[in-house]
């Protein structure tokens, strides 16, 4: 997982630091570009949804949306906190596989339907999870991919990390269940990113 924060070099900031999760500053910053794993990632997502509406037994995917869908559909109308927790432990329920076995490459960012149908690694986990809620109507600017050094395991890791009524939750596929950031001390993040900007984060 070494690539997962390796990206050109940064662009001005636009602001100057400010406080952030895992004991953070960050610096936002609007350029995309450096991040072709995630951008591609997105571009993959919207085709996906063509095959998706056109759905065969022998497709690709094989139909692999059709128990996020129900799912999903199970969601709308509960509460968001129900919604943060029952998809969080939904995608927890997939098979870890690291992407040299699942991909044949060191890093890759699969889409939620090759996650669903081959299941993943951390990132996957994350990306799942966000595209879930967005399903759901949770604000993507509320919610973030988070790559961050796992000081414990020595090891990069990916979380989704949400806002929600002050607080920065975070939905972690090597913990059960959803936790506040701030009770998090073994995380050091590099980059956040959603679909509209980045931050660079600081100790």
């Amino acid at each position: 997982m070494a690539g997962l924060w390796t990206v050109a070099r940064p662009a001005p900031a636009e602001a100057g630091p400010k406080p952030s999760y895992f004991g953070s500053r960050e610096i936002k910053r609007k350029n995309l570009a450096p991040f072709v794993k995630w951008t591609d990632m997105l571009k993959r997502y919207e085709e996906e949804q063509i095959i998706v509406k056109n759905c065969r037994p022998t497709s690709t995917l094989g139909c692999a949306y059709d128990d996020w869908n129900e799912m999903l559909a199970k969601l709308e109308g509960k509460d968001p906190r129900t919604q943060l927790d029952v998809v969080h432990r939904y995608m927890n329920e997939a098979r870890y596989i690291i992407d040299p076995i699942n991909w044949g490459v060191k890093d890759y960012w699969a889409t939620p339907g090759q996650f669903f149908f081959k299941d993943g690694d951390c990132e996957d986990y994350a990306i799942a999870k966000y595209m879930s809620l967005r399903r759901l109507g949770f604000d993507k600017d509320k919610m973030r991919i988070v790559v961050l050094q796992d000081l414990n395991l020595r090891i990069a890791h990916a979380v989704l990390v949400v806002q929600m009524d002050g607080r920065n939750l975070v939905l972690d596929n090597q913990i059960d269940e959803v936790v506040d950031a701030t009770t998090i001390r073994h995380y050091r993040p590099y980059y956040s990113i959603n679909e509209t900007a980045w931050w660079l984060h600081r100790s």
